[in-house]
């Protein structure tokens, strides 16, 4: 299990600390396969009769030092071996609301893989089924609203995602858009201009993965090619300063995942990180957890844990970082007027 935010860092202020706990917040960059924790993997492992490549839990989670975003992909698809049924994706799914809802997270907008599942004979209707009973269960049960995209792997080809949208069609209102995730090296985003194209036409909104290890160039690309609405990562853009007054002035929002970049060794530390940076040039930035599971914490964690490598970020960043969780989110206007009031008064009673 990861860390209770609460108990990590005694040198954060404590009443700076309690509110970026209790803040309401959307989480916009979460992989719901990313979520499976190693106690869930060996549980659904032994329901389903999967045979793990390791010996117990804690020797799972000892495999858990990355050296870059393959070696990660790499014990991820592993773990992922063991959601076979509709029962395991909502099991995994409802998992992660429940810590979300201990987060103060009332929106989150979950990404998931189909092509990691159907590719080992799981069919498209149960992955989304699965999830889509877990989600309405997180609004009846935590009042935690929700939506899900469906993300192409880019490591596989064009054709492929093709074949997955086709599959997903028949399951068209149970997700809202559609992202790109995966191994961003040698596989840019115009590897998938005519399938984004296509997605627009159906009305889906767009986001893709870019500028984490990808260059810049990557996060034009999806701007220009894929014409997204999010970039997810995108830390890498304070290297062209053109790029960066770009993005502020088309209020493009960024879903920043602290602790995935230092795990994942963009920063090789936290207090590297630029997300200050990015505030201050006055970018759409935003606080997410990637693949909590393997990355070392949920939402409030990577807030805090930010916040206490990062001194320079007060009162203010948090609550901006918070608001532009809610305006980046897919949903109506009045939906996120009324989440800002929410987060207005817990400021005003802070």
């Amino acid at each position: 299990m990861t860390t209770p935010a609460a108990a990590v860092h005694a040198t954060l202020d404590p009443a700076l600390q309690a509110l970026l706990c209790r803040m309401p917040k959307a989480e916009l960059h979460i992989h719901i396969e990313g979520s499976l924790e190693p106690e869930l993997i060996f549980a659904l492992a032994q329901r389903n009769g999967v045979a793990l490549p390791y010996a117990n839990v804690e020797a799972l989670r000892a495999a858990y030092a990355f050296t870059d975003l393959q070696s990660f992909l790499d014990i991820y698809y592993a773990g992922a071996s063991v959601l076979l049924h509709e029962q395991d994706f909502h099991d995994m799914a409802w998992a992660y609301f429940q810590r979300a809802a201990a987060d103060h997270v009332v929106h989150a907008e979950l990404f998931f893989d189909p092509q990691t599942h159907t590719e080992r004979g799981v069919a498209m209707g149960t992955v989304v089924q699965g999830l889509v009973s877990a989600c309405e269960r997180a609004q009846r049960e935590l009042g935690v609203s929700s939506a899900l995209i469906l993300c192409f792997l880019r490591h596989l080809s064009e054709e492929a995602a093709f074949e997955t949208l086709e599959a997903a069609l028949p399951y068209r209102q149970h997700f809202t858009g559609v992202g790109l995730d995966s191994s961003e090296r040698g596989h840019p985003p115009e590897k998938f201009a005519r399938v984004f194209a296509r997605c627009r036409e159906l009305g889906l909104h767009v986001v893709a993965h870019a500028g984490e290890e990808g260059p810049p160039a990557y996060i034009e690309s999806a701007l220009d090619v894929l014409k997204v609405e999010r970039i997810d990562h995108g830390v890498r853009c304070v290297e062209s300063p053109a790029l960066v007054q770009r993005l502020a002035a088309l209020r493009m929002p960024l879903t920043v995942c602290p602790l995935s970049n230092v795990k994942l060794c963009v920063y090789r530390t936290m207090a590297e990180h630029q997300l200050p940076a990015l505030l201050a040039a006055g970018l759409c930035a935003t606080v997410n957890s990637d693949d909590p599971a393997y990355f070392g914490g949920y939402i409030n964690q990577n807030f805090v844990e930010t916040f206490a490598a990062l001194p320079q970020l007060g009162r203010d960043h948090a609550y901006t970082l918070a608001r532009n969780s809610f305006q980046a989110s897919f949903v109506p206007a009045e939906t996120k007027q009324r989440w800002v009031a929410a987060l207005d008064a817990v400021f005003a009673e802070a």
